[in-house]
């Protein structure tokens, strides 16, 4: 099946995906080839909105299975993503890719307020637009929050950057033998319990028909070949 080229994307990077080998904190020569990836797609015109996790510096669920109110937790997750979002902005500025953050909690010294239709005007101007703090809310992770905000923008693609190759029948990592899925429907995902993303977001995203593609973050040059319609990682789709 020949993929499509896209020109407005929703890229979702983990916050595990910034920290490296260590698991915690920002690796600086990871974050700077992430916006070299980033800045090549800018070059060609695409269109493109991130939502970054913040599980390398705090994550609200495991926080909360330590005993901590989960509302509480969340929003110590929300405020890691904040973290995550203004380094990232840092490493594209430095190379002279023009940026907005926008966060769901209003800290204006730090972020926009997020404003859908200031959003898109942002992309249309050919702006990499940022998202922080999830959706604002307790309970609602940032794979959900990559689904509604790759919604609201009218995105024509939703890209799950990770650190395997695609999505897999059980884990690559503990099982060898693992089988590959080249595309796989959204309520395969769902019936299976495939961890590709949070079934709030597979839902989401399957209402509206939105494609989602897993592909590996660290192959070089990864994200311009998905964007450019080769046939890498794996999609999610009807």
């Amino acid at each position: 099946m020949k993929r499509e080229k896209y020109k407005r994307i929703l890229l979702k990077l983990s916050g595990e995906a910034l920290a490296g080998e260590s698991g915690f904190g920002i690796d600086t020569d990871i974050l700077d080839g992430i916006a070299n990836q980033i800045k090549d797609l800018q070059a060609a015109k695409t269109e493109i909105a991130i939502v970054v996790g913040g599980g390398n510096i705090f994550r609200g669920v495991k926080g909360a299975t330590k005993g901590m109110d989960r509302a509480s937790a969340d929003y110590m997750g929300m405020l890691a993503t904040v973290l995550n979002c203004l380094a990232l902005q840092d490493s594209l500025e430095r190379k002279g890719v023009y940026t907005r953050v926008q966060s769901a909690i209003e800290m204006r010294a730090l972020a926009e307020p997020y404003i859908r239709r200031k959003a898109v005007r942002h992309l249309e101007k050919g702006r990499v637009v940022i998202f922080a703090a999830g959706v604002g809310s307790p309970y609602f992770t940032t794979d959900t929050t990559a689904a509604l905000r790759a919604n609201e923008m009218n995105c024509q693609v939703l890209l799950k950057a990770t650190s395997v190759d695609g999505i897999y029948s059980a884990d690559p990592k503990t099982t060898p033998d693992a089988t590959k899925f080249e595309e796989i429907s959204y309520m395969d995902v769902l019936q299976k319990g495939l961890k590709v993303m949070d079934s709030t977001a597979i839902t989401l995203c399957m209402d509206n028909k939105l494609p989602i593609i897993v592909f590996n973050l660290r192959k070089p040059g990864a994200m311009a070949q998905v964007v450019g319609g080769e046939n890498i990682g794996t999609i999610v789709h009807n």
